[in-house]
């Protein structure tokens, strides 16, 4: 990948003006493109988290493609547009996912998207969002694709921002557009990155390699690997029947690698609490 390639895939962003107020167990997932897997990941991120006992809420914050229901078979009465409106606060909307072993704020599949959201009303729920994190111990938020205003925001304001990109060099483009961005509007988030869909360890090794050699050499960055999730016909199989593949196969390659890449969230959850104590 060569920064002339990667410049014709984005644009130029001032640095935003709105207040930044992170919370460490709040997770961003994120991806620079659609279709590399991201709600998938961060549903069964979610889902791994219950199971090794972490109380977990699952924000859909990706409101104008919503799919977070979708993808669980459930149908929310009430969801994220109600929180949008002004209607309830984000404590009415959350339901619990008795399948997941976790909770769940839907979005709304055709709404308006949250980059629409008046900068004061976007804070107003980014405060949400930080008040009710204080009843779990991890927020996973699947944000939008991309890399707009509200993504880079809500980033900007978790304790780590997880980003999802596939092996294909376009994935990995628009995986840099998201780093640089973050880095052009002065946000210091921690950034990981987890490679989905490889076909093998090595192959997901060359991938990050790639990523990393390219922010290496224009940002003086080094985003380091989280993990990676090996391709796996399951995830197809589990999606289709809206079951979660912890579920469905919980012995599958895929399953096995969110699991182990959850357990090194919870790591790093733990040593940001030590490091609070400490401060």
């Amino acid at each position: 990948m060569a920064e002339s390639a990667l410049d014709q895939k984005q644009t130029d962003a001032p640095k935003t003006a709105m207040p930044i107020r992170k919370s460490d167990n709040i997770i961003a997932v994120a991806s620079g493109k659609g279709g590399v897997g991201k709600t998938w990941f961060s549903i069964t991120l979610s889902h791994a988290l219950a199971q090794a006992g972490q109380r977990v809420l699952l924000f859909d914050g990706d409101l104008g493609l919503a799919n977070v229901d979708v993808q669980l078979g459930v149908m929310p009465r009430r969801d994220l547009s109600d929180v949008i409106r002004g209607k309830l606060g984000i404590d009415k909307v959350i339901q619990h996912y008795e399948e997941g072993g976790f909770d769940l704020v839907a979005g709304r599949s055709g709404q308006a998207s949250l980059s629409a959201l008046p900068s004061q009303r976007l804070v107003l729920l980014r405060d949400q969002l930080s008040e009710i994190s204080e009843r779990y111990d991890a927020v996973i938020l699947d944000l939008g694709a991309g890399v707009d205003r509200t993504v880079r925001f809500l980033s900007a304001s978790s304790g780590q921002t997880i980003l999802v990109t596939g092996d294909e060099p376009t994935a990995l483009t628009d995986a840099y557009s998201f780093i640089k961005m973050g880095a052009r509007a002065g946000v210091n988030n921690k950034i990981s990155v987890v490679i989905n869909q490889a076909e093998n360890a090595g192959d997901a090794e060359k991938s990050y390699n790639i990523l990393l050699k390219t922010c290496e050499n224009f940002l003086r960055v080094k985003p380091p690997m989280l993990g990676f999730v090996r391709r796996d016909t399951n995830v197809k199989k589990s999606i289709r029947r809206q079951t979660p593949i912890l579920n469905h196969a919980p012995d599958s390659d895929a399953a096995m690698d969110v699991s182990k890449i959850a357990r090194a969230v919870i790591r790093d959850l733990a040593d940001s609490k030590k490091s609070e104590a400490s401060a």
